[in-house]
């Protein structure tokens, strides 16, 4: 469906959020490569909460929906800055991973933030085995 929007010039941009998931306003997670296998154009924006005035970030884990609503509407503000970075396309020798990586990439670099190689679903989820062994064998080559 994806494919056939953008392919009809008359249709307007779709906005798409490939990390799945609102983190806490530190690291840019995993995204998911299904935008970035469609071809087109992608026009990356970087955006980033000011939580001085208001948090608009959900812990789910800690706070009831109910809660974090109170919390939004009584927060003096909810402050963002946002980037609208140059446009990017897929480049000849890259995959889907690899497009949504380099995106991804720049998108943390405006934003200040760190890049990580997880999926943001883990906040919910338990880990899988395979990646806690990759882990395991990453920290015992640095020891």
């Amino acid at each position: 469906r994806i494919r056939e929007h953008i392919a009809d010039k008359a249709k307007l941009p779709i906005l798409i959020f490939p990390e799945g998931t609102c983190i806490n306003n530190t690291s840019v997670m995993m995204f998911k490569k299904g935008s970035f296998e469609v071809g087109g154009t992608i026009h990356p924006v970087a955006i980033k909460y000011d939580p001085r005035f208001g948090d608009a970030f959900w812990n789910s884990s800690k706070y009831s929906i109910i809660t974090y609503i109170f919390n939004v509407m009584t927060s003096w503000a909810i402050v963002c800055n946002v980037w609208y970075l140059p446009p990017m396309v897929k480049e000849e020798e890259e995959d889907a991973v690899q497009f949504a990586n380099r995106v991804k990439a720049v998108i943390a670099a405006q934003g200040g933030m760190s890049v990580l190689p997880w999926d943001g679903g883990l906040k919910r989820k338990k880990v899988k085995e395979s990646f806690r062994e990759e882990q395991q064998k990453k920290y015992c080559q640095i020891v």
